[in-house]
């Protein structure tokens, strides 16, 4: 309310400003034609100063604003992926037992151009996945998924994240499974079935996971090169753990 009684008040202001500017022209030069002229005139330009500053103007600050929201929102998740993204990539390796043959699914290549990302995307869904559901692999995972939580926590607070519904759902996803291995004290003997409910939950993750990757990678390579060729070089799926160029 109280906004809009400013405007109100600084609207009377320049309208009465502008009745005493007139009154005083036309008393000074006792010309009412080229004062109503000039009037008219100024009045009749109006409607392209509306177009130019709500269709140009506006669209320029627009694009503007949303290029600097889209990177802020990459540097968030630059911070999930230097983080937790990475390591949970690796650990991919020990879960997936078919992981020689689904990791010539994930290894990007330099030369790769933005349709090569969007088809590995694409890909992801043909992809077999079979998790290996053990005590050693759950009790792995449930400790470094509990040791991030925090972090994982004040990427859910920001609230960029929330104009990327792709990256919250991974979020949510990732939180999800870190509840689901939380409420379990031991992973001996469980049920064929809580494996398979587990499994499934790995499943979903890792999917939003990958994909969210592709994505990023694509990122660095239009917009931070240097980035890109060391990222390239320690793939998680190579196993090669320098960034040494030979």
């Amino acid at each position: 309310m109280v906004f809009n009684s400013w405007y109100v008040f600084w609207g009377i202001v320049f309208v009465f400003v502008s009745a005493i500017l007139y009154f005083l022209q036309i008393n000074i030069f006792h010309s009412t034609r080229d004062t109503f002229f000039y009037l008219f005139q100024d009045l009749a330009f109006v409607p392209i100063q509306v177009m130019l500053v709500s269709f140009i103007i506006n669209q320029l600050l627009e694009r503007r604003e949303k290029e600097n929201f889209f990177k802020k929102l990459n540097m968030v998740i630059s911070v999930f992926f230097s983080e937790i993204g990475y390591e949970l990539l690796k650990k991919y390796k020990v879960l997936d037992a078919d992981f020689e043959k689904n990791k010539q699914n994930f290894l990007i290549q330099s030369e790769w151009k933005d349709n090569d990302y969007k088809n590995a995307i694409k890909n992801l869904s043909k992809i077999r996945f079979s998790f290996v559901i053990n005590q050693q692999n759950l009790e792995s995972l449930k400790q470094f998924l509990l040791d991030k939580r925090t972090i994982m926590l004040r990427l859910l607070e920001n609230e960029n994240l929330l104009e990327h519904e792709d990256f919250s759902d991974m979020l949510l996803a990732i939180s999800h499974l870190t509840e689901e291995l939380e409420f379990r004290k031991s992973f001996q003997n469980l049920y064929e079935n809580d494996k398979s409910h587990l499994a499934k939950d790995i499943e979903r993750f890792f999917y939003a996971l990958l994909k969210e990757y592709f994505l990023y990678m694509m990122h660095l390579k239009n917009n931070y090169p240097y980035l890109f060729s060391l990222y390239v070089r320690v793939n998680p799926f190579t196993g090669k753990d320098t960034a040494e160029i030979i």
